[in-house]
């Protein structure tokens, strides 16, 4: 019984992380799910920086419920590494794609849009 009972809290404890994650996202331009002490976080963060983009960061190692949004976020990208970058509500991927849309040229228009 004790299991059905913890099972329900964890779904309602779901269903909330999955709105959370999509306020997030759909309330700021660019926003990176990350945690403080990744270097490809660093990598993502700083290109942004470079540009002088504002950007919402979650650090997911700084919070409670950090491991559960991650959890969630592999329910919605297929990939639960960190950062999760999202632009205009799209997941871009990771530091190193960010880097790569930077150095081509695509990142500013993805920003303008």
């Amino acid at each position: 019984m004790g299991s059905q009972a913890s099972r329900a809290a964890k779904m309602a404890s779901s269903a909330e992380i999955q709105h959370f994650i999509k306020e997030a996202i759909a309330g700021d331009k660019v926003v990176v799910f990350s945690k403080s002490y990744c270097p490809y976080c660093k990598l993502a963060k700083d290109v942004f920086s470079k540009v002088k983009q504002p950007i919402k960061v979650i650090e997911l190692d700084e919070r409670d419920d950090g491991s559960v949004i991650q959890e969630q976020l592999s329910s919605i990208t297929g990939f639960r590494t960190v950062p999760q970058v999202f632009i205009n509500g799209n997941c871009v991927g990771g530091g190193s794609d960010v880097k790569a849309l930077h150095e081509s040229g695509k990142l500013e228009s993805m920003l303008i849009g």
